[in-house]
């Protein structure tokens, strides 16, 4: 299995795919590719707080998401234009409590 805190592995989708071990993460890939055209990146980063392989998925050179992979699960940062804004603002009241806590606005 490749390491993903190593800079010099360059793995691919199905290497990353394989460490989450979770059937979600090839789902939600292949909805962003699909229903989004998006294109995937896998990047690494040296980030103190997020150090290591990620994926970020790209349409017409902007962000949609990226995603963080783990242990049996992933972490996706979504990115909402302005466009999108006021709709997801809309509905950010239907979202857990464990998600809106973690809304973060730049």
């Amino acid at each position: 299995m490749v390491d993903l805190q190593d800079r010099y592995a360059n793995p691919t989708l199905d290497d990353i795919g394989e460490y989450i071990g979770n059937p979600l993460f090839p789902q939600f890939c292949s909805a962003l590719k699909e229903k989004y055209g998006g294109r995937e990146k896998i990047d690494f980063s040296a980030c103190s707080m997020e150090r290591g392989w990620n994926v970020k998925f790209k349409k017409s050179g902007k962000s949609l998401c990226t995603i963080y992979p783990r242990a049996s699960f992933f972490t996706a940062m979504v990115v909402v234009g302005r466009k999108e804004k006021d709709a997801v603002e809309a509905i950010f009241p239907e979202f857990s409590l464990a998600l809106q806590d973690r809304k973060s606005v730049v």
